[in-house]
């Protein structure tokens, strides 16, 4: 059997045993243990279809599960849990995010909160964005993090998410906790869209000051070139989204343009000293940034900026080596530009 549909029968399993507790008699609390160890395995790169799972089988659980006799007289309220969170009643939904208090179980269920800013119902989305700060600082960091490393990854592609909801995961990033984790994140991570993180979090101020440390150390080569090129550029530039642009408009033709924003940065360690830290990088990814900026600066760096060139044009990268052998080209048409 494949992993995959393992997976999907400890949830299913996981889901009715749930939902067999919520009928149980109980009138204070529902048993959600198992439902919680087997989420903290899962894939929150298949959100969507986990998310879609455990709605589907958890309404079927509940209509199929034997609830005792009592039940159909009693007036005791519905209890309300984090499943609820994606109940196909809005009502529902956005009771649960004002009802809930204290941490979130897992990423998952935190996840579940965060994509309520998504949410169809303009009141539930009104709703995550009251209770949203509260439930991460209740929540253990580790999970606040992983979640929202998702969330960011994504959120250009949310359609009904609006800016005061941005601001409200913006605000939960710049707690003192959050931001360092986020930082180690970025640093530690060996795979993960870490490079639109960085991207990201540079909305915030939480990367100030330590952009230097993220490019000399991250263990992804393309977070290290990021972080120099926001270096010798003086900001942080992120994709805010996407808007129609017509090519053609009699054929109906046309494409999704990038919104690009940016902000700026107060760099104050000298533009040759952060070249010669990305010029000797293990990566030809950050070396060939370095070589990029040796071009462009070629009338102002004076007199290192042919030994730059030279190292650059032997480098063992191809497309290190070209831009350093162009650099070389344009040093010596000024050279010769300037004896006649």
């Amino acid at each position: 059997m494949q992993q995959s549909q393992i997976m999907e029968d400890k949830i299913i399993s996981a889901v009715k045993d749930f939902a067999d507790s919520i009928n149980s008699g109980s009138k204070v609390v529902a048993d959600m243990s198992s439902l919680i160890d087997v989420t903290d395995k899962l894939p929150l790169s298949s959100f969507d279809y986990w998310e879609r799972l455990i709605r589907s089988e958890f309404s079927s659980a509940l209509r199929e599960s034997n609830a005792p006799k009592w039940k159909a007289w009693s007036k005791t309220k519905a209890l309300i849990t984090w499943i609820d969170l994606i109940s196909w009643d809005g009502y529902r939904r956005e009771k649960a995010l004002r009802a809930l208090s204290g941490e979130a179980p897992n990423t998952f269920f935190f996840s579940l909160a965060v994509r309520r800013l998504n949410d169809w119902v303009p009141q539930v989305r009104k709703a995550a964005r009251d209770k949203l700060p509260e439930i991460a600082r209740s929540t253990d960091p580790k999970y606040v993090v992983e979640a929202l490393c998702v969330a960011l990854s994504n959120w250009n592609s949310w359609g009904r998410i609006e800016e005061a909801d941005k601001e409200v995961l913006l605000q939960i990033i710049c707690e003192e906790e959050i931001a360092k984790s986020l930082r180690s994140k970025l640093v530690l991570s060996a795979s993960g869209p870490m490079p639109s993180l960085f991207s990201q979090l540079g909305r915030t101020p939480i990367l100030d000051g330590k952009i230097e440390g993220i490019a000399g150390s991250a263990i992804q080569p393309c977070v290290r070139a990021k972080a120099y090129r926001s270096l010798f550029e003086g900001r942080v530039v992120w994709m805010e989204g996407r808007k129609w642009e017509w090519t053609d408009i009699r054929y109906c033709e046309g494409r999704l343009k990038p919104i690009v924003a940016e902000r700026k940065l107060n760099i104050k360690t000298p533009l040759i000293e952060l070249l010669k830290r990305s010029s000797e990088d293990p990566s030809s990814i950050v070396r060939r940034v370095s070589a990029e900026i040796l071009i462009r600066e070629l009338d102002s760096l004076g007199s290192v900026t042919r030994a730059f060139a030279e190292r650059f044009a032997l480098d063992k990268s191809h497309p290190v080596s070209e831009r350093g052998e162009f650099a070389l080209k344009k040093l010596e048409e000024a050279e010769r530009a300037n004896a006649s």
